[in-house]
């Protein structure tokens, strides 16, 4: 029997109404842990709300982005295995190198990412189109040249294709593992093709529209993979960056080891990562155990 996945909605988007999940715990304690999660997606000195989700948008109820893109635990997960992936490309951490300021301002830049995923998942497509033309528009401007003295474009189309493949496979599989792990193989290729869409729109090319093609991209793009003291740097800032409130640290270090088990183990190698071989079992049980905890917090 094909298993029914769990459907909730985080800060990434306005939650649905849904049944109330049985519980000793007091309404108070899901309404602050639903708060606390909200805050960090969502910039409330710029007036930043929760994203609506809309019908009319450039999926829509019935599609699997929407099932995916709401678990905020398996899209924190997700997110920064994709973002270890991404910087193993010399052009693409040149681009996060060059111009971004992720020393400074790490948290911003993820929770950015995090609101544009819930624009083009769960808006309409207006906004959606709007949050793509920005996004176009950002990336035409960025030029530079790496350390071997080779120019970069960021909206090179093969680079873009890079940061689209890593991230769809990384948000899928956390999905899998933490959400859905009897996901159908027909549903998992269902979300590269809606995701396809997403891809072309900002540029990407070639773009994957099945599980298999995603994995033929990532193969032949290996080679033009490295990592050098700036990847690890990178990497560190990401993996070691501090919580936004320090009750949030204990969760925030097992979303990192999370992510970093994640990894394919040829990803883990490449930035010198240890294979989580014995801290395996906790780290997915209790990041299993945070995800249930969120989803509790936040169905009605």
């Amino acid at each position: 029997m094909r298993r029914t996945p769990i459907r909730w909605s985080s800060n990434l988007a306005e939650r649905p109404h849904l049944p109330a999940m049985a519980s000793p715990l007091p309404r108070p304690l899901k309404q602050a842990i639903a708060a606390q999660v909200t805050a960090l997606f969502n910039d409330r000195a710029r007036g930043e709300k929760p994203v609506q989700r809309r019908p009319d948008g450039l999926f829509g109820p019935r599609s699997v982005a929407w099932r995916v893109h709401g678990d905020v635990a398996s899209m924190m997960v997700g997110g920064i295995a994709g973002l270890l992936m991404q910087m193993l490309h010399p052009a693409v951490l040149a681009g996060v190198w060059d111009h971004s300021n992720f020393r400074g301002d790490m948290h911003g830049r993820l929770r950015r990412t995090a609101r544009f995923i819930a624009l083009t998942t769960y808006g309409g497509r207006e906004e959606a189109e709007a949050a793509i033309s920005r996004v176009r528009g950002i990336h035409a401007r960025l030029r530079g040249t790496l350390p071997d003295g080779t120019p970069y474009a960021v909206d090179d189309p093969a680079l873009l294709a890079w940061v689209h493949v890593t991230e769809t496979t990384s948000f899928l599989d956390a999905w899998i593992r933490y959400a859905e792990p009897r996901m159908s193989a027909a549903d998992q290729d269902r979300y590269f093709a809606e995701m396809a869409m997403m891809g072309t729109a900002l540029g990407a090319d070639p773009v994957p529209r099945s599980r298999a093609e995603a994995q033929a991209l990532i193969r032949a793009t290996r080679p033009r993979l490295r990592a050098d003291a700036r990847t690890r740097e990178v990497a560190q800032l990401v993996l070691n960056q501090p919580a936004p409130h320090p009750l949030a640290e204990p969760v925030q270090r097992l979303t990192m080891g999370a992510a970093v088990d994640l990894l394919p183990g040829w990803a883990r190698t490449m930035h010198g990562l240890p294979d989580p071989l014995l801290a395996r079992p906790l780290v997915r049980a209790g990041t299993f155990g945070v995800a249930q905890t969120l989803r509790w917090a936040f169905a009605r």
